[in-house]
């Protein structure tokens, strides 16, 4: 609940800020995003922060996927299948694994890729 007053709301707008940068067809790691905020370990904040989006949100939740590339949606398939659906519209490939290039996929807010 902490999340939702002081520092906590002020960390969730800068994460919804930066994710809503990040252009069609490009992602970013729940980690880069921690770590562009300057909170290297808070990974799983920025998950916690995405989740508590509404359906209708403008930002696109669906562009943080985890370290190795892939969906990190446990528990909820019908919000992983949305999630790779509209990466796949962004023209995003997945492989067999299920997992995405990120050398190829990675935004770099600061231009480094």
């Amino acid at each position: 609940m902490g999340a939702a007053h002081g520092s906590g709301a002020r960390f969730y707008g800068r994460v919804y800020a930066l994710v809503s940068a990040i252009p069609p067809g490009r992602v970013m790691t729940y980690g880069q995003v921690a770590l562009e905020l300057g909170a290297p370990a808070a990974a799983r904040a920025v998950g916690y922060a995405l989740s508590y989006l509404p359906l209708d949100t403008g930002v696109p939740w669906w562009r943080v996927v985890n370290a190795a590339g892939g969906i990190s949606l446990r528990g909820r398939a019908d919000a992983a299948d949305l999630q790779r659906r509209l990466l796949e519209e962004e023209g995003v490939v997945f492989d067999g694994g299920g997992r995405l290039d990120l050398r190829r996929y990675r935004w770099f807010p600061s231009g480094g890729g």
